[in-house]
């Protein structure tokens, strides 16, 4: 748990990134390297198929894109300062995450397209539908979108509920990140990631009733331990 830890797997991808070699294998082997020097300590439950070209999680923090990278090859969308952050900018776009900002309706319908184009060619991915971090009480409000052209491509898709019993493991817009990456250094965090049964579209009458399967599938249990 040092910052050599974090340094070491990002600057060693980075040449295989310029280069445009391998790009979402390559964010796999880096998250599954970066969990461990963050102190990071993951529990599996369910049945993960990685079969399945959508993951759709819960979102507590910004190491849920991490936790969930390193069990599989995948692209996301993310936040769009997130690009011009130092070095892992650089690294998420050339990975292939797709950037949006979420209060600029022509910017979160741009982010949906490159979205599903890259479901379409085949690639894996993962959506964050509250498209914003909570302390894992309650489930955020939707950003629907995604889950709706989903329904519409006929794409079956998989609930990830992630929980931790640990206080600081969430991180909201109103902390800063140096401190709660030194809190991680610091201490050993547990994490648990659940997959839920796969939901398929042909299964709903319609997009509302899959919606709202979702929300029952990620929504905080009494079972994870806060």
């Amino acid at each position: 748990m040092s910052w050599a830890g974090v340094l070491w797997p990002t600057f060693a991808l980075l040449p295989r990134l310029a280069t445009g070699a391998e790009p979402q294998p390559g964010l796999h082997r880096w998250a599954r390297r970066l969990l461990p020097a963050l102190g990071v300590e993951l529990t599996l439950q369910g049945h993960f198929r990685k079969d399945l070209p959508l993951w759709v999680a819960n979102h507590l923090s910004w190491v849920d894109p991490v936790v969930l990278m390193s069990l599989r090859p995948m692209g996301t969308i993310a936040k769009g300062e997130v690009a011009g952050y130092p070095v892992i900018g650089r690294l998420a776009q050339r990975s292939g995450i797709h950037f949006v900002d979420r209060e600029d309706a022509t910017s979160r319908a741009a982010a949906l397209v490159s979205f599903m184009a890259s479901l379409r060619n085949g690639r894996n991915m993962l959506l964050f539908p509250e498209g914003t971090t909570t302390r894992g009480e309650r489930l955020a409000d939707f950003y629907e979108g995604g889950l709706r052209l989903a329904y519409r491509l006929d794409l079956p898709a998989q609930p990830i509920r992630i929980s931790s019993p640990a206080p600081h493991y969430p991180w909201t817009g109103s902390e800063t990140l140096l401190p709660h990456l030194q809190t991680l250094f610091a201490t050993r965090t547990l994490v648990t990631v659940t997959a839920e049964a796969p939901l398929y579209p042909s299964d709903f009458s319609d997009v509302d009733a899959w919606i709202a399967a979702f929300k029952s599938a990620l929504v905080p249990r009494s079972s994870d331990v806060r």
